[in-house]
């Protein structure tokens, strides 16, 4: 098992952190995941964010996207995140940029309860988190209790199959943490199950084989730096999981969706 988020979150202020970050991406928002930047900017449209919204994200890491929404909207936002590193780090940007009244973050196991009331937000969002959490629809169950009605929620899965995957392939994807795999339509069926509604679907496989590449090439060229900082056998390891991720994506064997739903009025 190679260290991705530790590494990444406990390293969040370091200098070729942050150029990686921002060669992959573009926009530095601390990501580890396989949003664009142009999906970033378009989240808080589909999800009718404003300054009265109050807002939860489902694996927040360390914070960055959930304090850029806090400063431009002037939005409520909570982030749940099991990672300390990514919660320590989120909670220190917040205090930084003197947004700690409006951006709060909690280290949460988020296969369990989520620790609030019923209809407390406008807008639940999670990128590229619930393959990683048991008992997807359970969480679904419970982002549909905590949003108000009318509630907006948005997640990204990157963990649809769309082809043949061979068992080294499946080892290589998931040697970064623990993976669940679903076929295509199974998210649709799980977001009925827990009685959302207005379910729709969008295809950003593309954005992943991107998003892949480019942060492979990024940290490839910093190489010596993030040697020292994570280890050789570390970051060859990450190296053969993004290459992997690049692989599967653009040749659409493993798939990336959107999913866009509401909470009945």
């Amino acid at each position: 098992m190679f260290d991705l988020y530790n590494n990444a979150y406990g390293n969040y202020a370091s200098d070729p952190y942050r150029q990686v970050r921002i060669e992959t991406y573009g926009q530095d928002f601390g990501q580890t995941s396989w949003v664009t930047t142009e999906e970033s900017l378009e989240i808080p449209q589909l999800l009718d964010l404003g300054p009265d919204s109050s807002v939860l994200e489902i694996g927040c890491g360390s914070g960055g996207y959930a304090v850029h929404l806090a400063e431009k909207l002037g939005c409520q936002i909570v982030g749940l995140d099991i990672n300390e590193p990514g919660i320590r780090s989120a909670k220190e940007l917040a205090q930084t940029r003197a947004l700690g009244s409006r951006a709060r973050f909690e280290q949460c196991d988020v296969s369990k309860k989520l620790p609030f009331d019923d209809k407390t937000f406008d807008a639940v969002f999670s990128n590229d988190v619930l393959c990683h959490v048991p008992g997807r629809l359970d969480l679904l169950i419970e982002m549909l209790r905590v949003l108000k009605p009318a509630g907006r929620m948005l997640f990204s899965d990157a963990l649809v199959i769309g082809g043949m995957v061979s068992a080294q392939e499946i080892a290589a994807r998931s040697s970064i943490g623990f993976y669940f795999y679903g076929p295509p339509g199974e998210n649709e069926r799980l977001l009925k199950q827990a009685r959302f509604s207005q379910v729709r679907t969008r295809d950003t496989t593309e954005n992943a084989a991107r998003i892949s590449k480019k942060w492979h090439d990024a940290r490839e060229k910093r190489k010596v730096e993030l040697v020292t900082a994570e280890g050789i056998a570390n970051f060859e390891g990450l190296q053969r999981f993004l290459s992997c991720v690049h692989t599967l994506t653009s040749e659409r064997r493993l798939l990336r969706y959107l999913y866009f739903a509401s909470k009945a009025s």
